[in-house]
């Protein structure tokens, strides 16, 4: 777009065959309830499933093999299975992944400054729309 925005709709992947995704599609799977959490982690170093399932709060196990699937099919992670018994399946972040680190992590230090804010903002709004939300359903 001439103004330096962002489109949001038209697709963003047309350089390859196939269905080509859209920037929306890539913004939900980097800003997913998720997806940062583990990119974050996955970027300081390898990771095993069970230390995702430790540092990612309120993950499940399906969400969390779902999500690595995910991020491993969009070229986020890399897994690397490990012959041996148990057998190791270690996740790292791929250099595209390693790309975004500096503004995830912004991302979640803004969330942790203003959490109180929006909060509180929340609060109010709630306060103030409480009998428009009982009128209407």
């Amino acid at each position: 777009m001439p103004d330096g925005s962002a489109d949001m709709t038209g697709p963003a992947c047309t350089d390859r065959p196939g269905p080509a995704c859209t920037v929306r599609e890539v913004l939900d799977r980097v800003g997913g309830k998720w997806s940062i959490g583990i990119l974050i982690a996955a970027a300081q170093r390898p990771v095993r499933f069970t230390e995702l399932e430790r540092c990612v709060e309120g993950i499940s196990r399906r969400m969390l093999t779902l999500t690595l699937r995910n991020l491993e099919r969009d070229g986020l992670l890399r897994r690397t299975v490990h012959p041996t018994v148990p057998q190791r399946v270690d996740y790292v972040a791929t250099p595209i992944a390693l790309e975004l680190y500096e503004s995830l992590v912004a991302i979640t230090a803004w969330a942790q400054r203003h959490r109180a804010e929006i909060t509180a903002a929340r609060a109010a709004y709630d306060r103030a729309h409480e009998g428009v939300a009982n009128a209407t359903g």
